[in-house]
């Protein structure tokens, strides 16, 4: 069941995901090795998709490529890697894009305490809270497939809507 998952998440992953060309191995906040590679579940990007006809992810799952190093598309699903050190990085290039004209859409984790919300997300952005914890797709710390990853943290879509 889990290689005919792997194929299954293969066919999908042109869309979806968090990586930005680097390891997606890394340091959890308990110390323990983690992957920060976890695909959207399509439920969500297919709504999301439907509303904004998206055109480019720059950080797709398992990218040979640095999002952080292009130019975006009009239309950008945005699901960053989650660690702080790429997470801050990815809603600032969000932020530069969205100044260009072009419509962003971030899935993030809900961190309303933080500076970036308050100076970049909140004075800016449509914000949508999803209610419950999103069940991500991926390889967990055993190294095995999973679609029962729940996020340590609660969900929000933050939409910075380009000029039509």
């Amino acid at each position: 069941m889990i290689k005919k998952e792997r194929m299954l998440n293969k066919l999908h992953q042109h869309h979806l995901g968090k990586t930005n060309g680097r390891s997606n191995t890394i340091i959890n906040r308990d110390g323990l090795q983690n992957s920060d590679n976890w695909q959207t579940p399509d439920w969500l990007y297919n709504k999301l998709n439907a509303e904004f006809n998206f055109d480019y992810d720059p950080c797709p799952l398992n990218a040979d490529f640095d999002g952080l190093k292009t130019e975006w598309g009009k239309s950008n699903f945005v699901n960053p890697p989650y660690n702080a050190r790429d997470k801050p990085k990815f809603i600032k290039k969000g932020f530069e894009e969205w100044q260009k004209g072009k419509t962003v859409v971030f899935l993030i984790p809900a961190s309303t305490s933080t500076k970036l919300f308050h100076e970049l997300i909140l004075p800016n952005a449509e914000i949508r809270f999803i209610k419950g914890r999103i069940r991500f797709r991926g390889i967990n710390s055993k190294g095995l497939y999973s679609t029962k990853y729940v996020g340590k943290h609660d969900s929000m879509i933050c939409i910075f809507r380009g000029v039509s």
